[in-house]
Order: structure tokens, then sequence, then C-alpha cells
């Protein structure tokens, strides 16, 4: 089954939000690392993902000229493709000729996606349910995603990473995506 890496929003403007939190960032850089540099030897299209908002204010991390849309510090990609988002699915995000990756994956005969990226439950979750419903398979590569602490703001309560990435488990395992760990990827 032929596959592509798709790496979401992983990059430098999260660290200007106020829940950012780089905790976890040690080991989901050593894991994204290393399931980037095993596609890279395996000849895997790797698919770099940026987030950006639509408006050109400096002052939003996630602006064009904030110049923070880059890979977060510590970890090398070097993409087959780069795309830009302004929505949750990475499938809609558009290339330099303004392609969306959802095209570029069907022209290139990609059946199944690795999803990894910044956060777990938001893109990355949504990403997976999207490929899932447009028929890519699914791998979803739980422990080379990243997300932050949370409060509902019914309840109050507030909800660890590590119960934000059960929850996205939970609720994608056996029905969007096959969820595993980075190191198991890879097809075949």
């Amino acid at each position: 089954m032929k596959q592509a890496l798709i790496a979401i929003d992983i990059q430098e403007s999260f660290r200007l939000r106020p829940y950012w939190d780089d905790r976890e960032l040690p080991s989901f850089l050593r894991t994204t690392q290393g399931l980037v540099d095993a596609c890279a030897a395996r000849g895997i299209p790797i698919l770099q993902v940026f987030h950006l908002s639509e408006t050109d204010d400096p002052a939003d991390p996630f602006s064009p000229s904030a110049g923070l849309a880059r890979t977060l510090a510590g970890l090398s990609i070097q993409p087959t493709e780069t795309f830009h988002k302004t929505v949750h699915s990475a499938l809609y995000a558009r290339d330099a000729q303004g392609g969306t990756l959802q095209d570029w994956l069907v022209r290139n005969g990609i059946e199944e996606v690795i999803i990894c990226g910044i956060r777990t439950e938001q893109c990355c979750e949504t990403t997976a349910r999207h490929a899932s419903d447009a028929g890519f398979q699914v791998r979803y590569a739980l422990d080379a995603t990243l997300t932050f602490a949370m409060q509902s703001p019914s309840s109050g309560r507030r909800y660890t990473p590590q119960e934000i990435k059960a929850h996205t488990e939970l609720v994608l395992a056996g029905r969007f995506a096959k969820v595993l760990p980075a190191a198991q990827a890879l097809a075949g």
C-alpha cells in the first residue's frame, strides 16, 4: 500500500500561544524525527502542512507576516511538498500552485496516510477523519502528536494532554484510523 506522511502544523507559531507547554516537547520531537527519518529512508513522501490565519496582523503568530509558519526548532524535515491551510483539515491545504493536498494524494496514487503533528485533538484528528471519509486508509501516530492541557468551559474540569490523547485514541481507533505508536506506522 502506497503511503505518505502528513506532518501537520509542527510550527513555531504555537510557542506564542498562552497554552504552550514544552514538557511533552522533547519526547514529541524525538518520536516525530524518528518517524520523519524512517519515511525518508523508505522513500515515503513527506507532506508538510502549516496553518496560517487569514489575517496579516504581525501580532498573530499564525499570520503570514509573523514569520512563524516554519518548522518547530529541534525538528528537521525535508518535505516532498509543502502546503498551507486556514482550516482544520490538512486535506484542504494548498501548495504554491493552488492544488490541494487531497488532490496531490490522489494524483500520486497514495492509498494510506500517516498522521503526525500539532494538535492531537484538533487539526490532526480532523485530518484523520476527513482522510478516512475521503477513502484513504489512515495510520494515526499518536505519540508523534502534541497537544496541551485544556479546560472545559461548562464544567471547569481541566484535561491533561494524556487524557486528550486517550480520548482521541478512543474516538478514532477502529472507526477512522489505526491508532498506533510512530514506530509501527509504516506499512509492511
